[in-house]
């Protein structure tokens, strides 16, 4: 299939086609004295990418440079517009591709990710890429070398989950297809993988999954966890728990909001309101375990926020009665689909008190 990012689309391209367009572009340059408008290149599908070229530039006469702007289509994404800078070295020697990060490409601190501690942050794909691409422009005798550099690579990384994973210093080239798909969660998901194989390579054997900050945060005040054993999953319940049992956890305690933690008890995997929203219905129907008291009942079910259902049931003195019973039910729900893993649960408030838990012979202690 041919993808033309020349015109307007839906789909986008990423950092690592970025880079393997600008090193191929640059490379052409110097061998064959031609500065290209956009360059063909081929995926690891075998699909064809042609990619728009910003600048191209001589520095010396073995060495070039191309700049490539970021275009994600469609997709929300932060790297959308950046500039990817590609300098290749023409070397003489045995026919091989050698690829390295410059500014704004983080560097790899610790075990578990796909690239080694102590290498840039470029992952095998990309590489292949690059490799695959450039191989086709050298003779016998010739070998390359590829940096590729992302200026605002080190501010933007901070806004992703890069430090956590002990990727510093900048971004990581990615990208599987080298396409970036329009409106789609498979990217975002795929990053949030990676906190599991830290988790493990740096040898915790009960992991906890939070929602986001909120729930790391108090994760680190009540169970007094360190950063690489927090597993943020946003709202992908479902799939990060089949990534964890794929992996070999075994033992989780889930923390957070009682906002997104009710859902669980309600068997809701993808915790997104836009794809289900009933915490009032899940908090009626536990509460009325409790409440016998109909018009009570019906401030739940029609109150505008789950703060405001709170100081109901503390006002009825059943506060800690419905959440122990909603955090069992989140225990019950998702052992019988992820059998194999002892699982616990805790809720928790804007404040982070504990609003009920439940806790069964899980670890204490983790290392």
């Amino acid at each position: 299939m041919i993808y033309d990012f020349r015109k307007k689309s839906k789909f986008g391209y990423t950092t690592g086609s970025c880079a393997t367009a600008g090193a191929y572009s640059a490379l052409y340059y110097l061998k064959f004295g031609k500065k290209l408008d956009y360059v063909e290149i081929e995926n690891l599908n075998g699909d064809k990418l042609i990619i728009p070229i910003k600048k191209i530039e001589k520095l010396d006469e073995n060495r070039a440079r191309a700049v490539v702007v970021k275009d994600a289509g469609e997709d929300i994404d932060i790297t959308n517009g950046v500039e990817v800078i590609s300098e290749v070295v023409l070397k003489k020697g045995k026919r091989d591709v050698v690829i390295k990060g410059g500014e704004g490409v983080g560097i790899v601190t610790k075990d578990g990710l796909q690239v080694k501690k102590g290498e840039y942050a470029i992952n095998p794909k990309p590489r292949e890429m690059i490799k695959t691409n450039l191989l086709k422009l050298l003779n016998d005798n010739e070998m390359v070398e590829v940096i590729i550099s992302i200026p605002k690579g080190k501010e933007l990384s901070k806004k992703t989950l890069n430090p956590k994973l002990g990727i510093v210093g900048g971004l990581s080239i990615l990208g599987t297809t080298g396409i970036v798909r329009p409106m789609s969660n498979e990217a975002y998901m795929n990053s949030l993988v990676p906190q599991i194989d830290v988790a493990l390579a740096n040898g915790f054997k009960r992991l906890i999954f939070v929602p986001g900050n909120i729930g790391v945060r108090f994760a680190k005040q009540i169970l007094k966890a360190k950063d690489e054993e927090i597993i943020e999953v946003s709202n992908f319940w479902g799939f990060m728990l089949d990534k964890a049992k794929e992996k070999g956890v075994k033992e989780i305690i889930i923390l957070g909001h009682a906002g997104k933690i009710i859902k669980l008890s309600g068997g809701i995997y993808n915790t997104h309101s836009k794809v289900a929203d009933c915490r009032n219905e899940i908090l009626t129907a536990y509460s009325s375990l409790f409440i016998d008291n109909k018009e009570e009942l019906k401030k739940i079910l029609y109150s505008n926020t789950t703060e405001e259902v709170l100081k109901i049931l503390e006002k009825r003195g059943v506060l800690k009665d419905v959440f122990n019973l909603i955090a069992k039910r989140v225990v019950e729900r998702v052992s019988e689909r992820w059998n194999g893993i002892k699982f616990g649960c805790i809720v928790v408030d804007m404040k982070g008190n504990i609003l009920g838990s439940y806790l069964t012979d899980l670890n204490n202690k983790n290392k």
